[in-house]
């Protein structure tokens, strides 16, 4: 079965830092650029940050620039989004989403594996 399973989310005070884990299974992440997205209740998803299929490029939305840092390990077939300084606006349900051809550019379109889904809470 292809498809990616997100971990790391959870309930974190702001200020806080968490730490996203995205893995792939049943196929090799290699080739793929990979994205992190977010969807708030009521509110539309919206990409928020890619990492090329060979890691060299790295995109991110100006409201997490600064903050959040997307990486990949190939060898364990998982991307990262280390989020720190987080604030109450950052809470929503995070995806990861990989995508061929393997650069960023339009990364929002023509995602070909989604995964799940992961909550992040950031509430005092």
């Amino acid at each position: 079965q292809l498809q990616l399973v997100e971990s790391g989310g959870g309930l974190v005070q702001p200020g806080g830092s968490l730490r996203l884990s995205c893995a792939a299974s049943g196929f090799t992440l290699d080739y793929y650029a990979v994205a992190w997205f977010r969807q708030a209740p009521g509110k539309e998803r919206e990409g928020i940050s890619c990492i090329s299929s060979s890691g060299g490029s790295t995109y991110y939305v100006d409201s997490v620039k600064g903050r959040f840092t997307i990486s990949r390990d190939n060898a364990k077939n998982t991307v990262y989004l280390q989020m720190n300084s987080l604030k109450p606006e950052d809470t929503a349900v995070y995806y990861c989403g990989a995508r061929l051809p393997g650069y960023c550019l339009g990364y929002d379109k023509g995602i070909n594996y989604w995964g799940q889904g992961t909550q992040v809470t950031v509430s005092s």
